[in-house]
């Protein structure tokens, strides 16, 4: 193959791959859109709202593992294929339940398939592009997250208040129809292939890449992170309904702004600032993200505590926020798929995204809902009235998001450890000799 073909299908499958990413957070996200007229319509309350978060959490990730251990030794184009026509048709069944055990259900499928997707995309990317340069790479393939994001809340909410919120759902697994042949045209890449030092291609047990410091300091990192990012998923339209008076189609304006505007900050900053580093410092993406981490806790709590009235200000600081959280991926997924060897990095991800899901994003929803109800019922206590009302629900949904900038302060925490590790972790792979010139630096 010519040197210009070549660079023409890397091109091309970065982008169907994006475009898979951007499709995999809309509709992951569709129900955080439309959290208002579903619970008005099956009279749900923040936890049953939060249940439906953490139920696509749990399978997602436990299905994580047995479909990354598939990504490293199977096809990894026919996989991604599956799981994305799987994940589309369960999105658009929602469209169809007529009680709460439905929605549940169509979650737990979509769970399923998009467990495939992280594991075979990541892995598929680094043996696109050396370490040097899957920064950039990946933090675009993570723009998918805001994208996704954003498009969600712009349209969903957009769709929802026009035609209901039925109609919404039933669209947005639409994209599939395109994109799995679109997929299934890419040429899978060789394993290894973009590594400098072929030898590193020998395989190892999980369990020695299991005993690396490194690995679960970022997977700790992860849970904070996922904890955080859900919690803002499902409430944070919710949030801006509430406290600050905002239609659904208002609300879904102002959420995608938050995402778009502060997702593709950062993923740009992180993704040229990632590479431009790590040729100084081995561990320096891991000091940006430490640095990100504690950025995002003062602008959380600025944009969680303005008052009604304040909405420029609320925006901005959240906008600011979701940056500062978001510059992780462009840092921190590189850095998994510097410690692990070409075959084992599906199976790396894989688990890594079971333990932050299962113990992160999965109880971002569920305890940020149970928190928000609980206080919201102090809240009544407080005022002497037995009558729940919408403005105690905005009480306690807006003092329940305050486990963000806490959660916050424990991610750059362990960052900060994960960032004193790598070099003699990433030297491991590489060699006794590298190793040994790493611990002594």
């Amino acid at each position: 193959m010519s040197e210009p073909a070549k660079k023409n299908g890397v091109l091309l499958a970065v982008l169907v791959l994006f475009a898979i990413n951007i499709l995999n957070f809309y509709d992951r996200l569709v129900p955080g859109a439309l959290v208002e007229p579903m619970r008005r319509e099956f009279h749900l309350n923040d936890t049953q709202i939060g249940l439906l978060g953490s139920v696509f959490i749990w399978l997602y990730a436990i299905m994580g593992v047995p479909l990354g251990r598939i990504a490293d030794s199977g096809n990894r184009k026919k996989l991604l294929a599956w799981g994305l026509a799987v994940w589309a048709c369960l999105t658009a069944s929602a469209a169809i339940a007529t009680n709460f055990s439905m929605l549940l259900f169509s979650r737990i499928g979509v769970g399923v398939g998009e467990a495939a997707c992280a594991p075979t995309a990541t892995s598929w990317l680094a043996d696109l592009f050396p370490t040097e340069r899957r920064s950039r790479v990946l933090a675009l393939f993570m723009l998918g997250v805001p994208v996704g994001s954003a498009l969600s809340a712009f349209f969903s909410g957009m769709i929802a208040q026009a035609y209901g919120w039925r109609a919404a759902m039933a669209l947005a697994g639409a994209p599939a129809v395109l994109l799995i042949p679109a997929l299934l045209a890419l040429k899978d890449p060789e394993r290894g292939a973009s590594e400098s030092n072929r030898t590193a291609q020998a395989s190892e047990s999980v369990w020695n890449l299991l005993r690396l410091p490194t690995l679960w300091w970022i997977i700790a990192s992860g849970v904070f992170l996922n904890f955080n990012l859900y919690a803002i998923a499902t409430f944070l339209q919710a949030f801006l309904s509430r406290v600050h008076g905002l239609s659904l189609t208002s609300a879904g304006t102002a959420t995608g702004a938050v995402y778009l505007i502060g997702g593709l900050g950062g993923g740009l900053i992180a993704g040229n600032l990632g590479d431009f580093i790590v040729r100084r410092r081995k561990n320096g993406r891991l000091l940006c993200a430490t640095v990100a981490a504690l950025v995002a806790v003062p602008l959380s709590s600025y944009g969680i505590l303005q008052p009604a009235g304040s909405l420029p200000n609320t925006i901005v600081f959240l906008m600011l926020t979701y940056c500062a959280l978001t510059s992780y991926y462009g840092f921190v997924y590189p850095a998994i798929q510097d410690i692990a060897a070409p075959n084992q990095r599906g199976t790396v991800m894989a688990i890594y995204f079971m333990a932050m899901y299962l113990c992160g994003a999965s109880f971002g929803p569920l305890l940020t809902g149970r928190l928000s109800d609980l206080l919201a019922r102090r809240a009544a206590a407080l005022a002497g009235s037995t009558v729940m009302t919408e403005s105690f629900r905005a009480v306690g949904l807006q003092q329940a998001m305050l486990v963000i900038p806490v959660l916050s302060t424990a991610m750059a925490g362990v960052l900060y450890m994960s960032s004193r590790t790598i070099a003699s972790d990433m030297a491991r792979r590489e060699g006794p000799e590298l190793e040994a010139a790493a611990i002594a630096d």
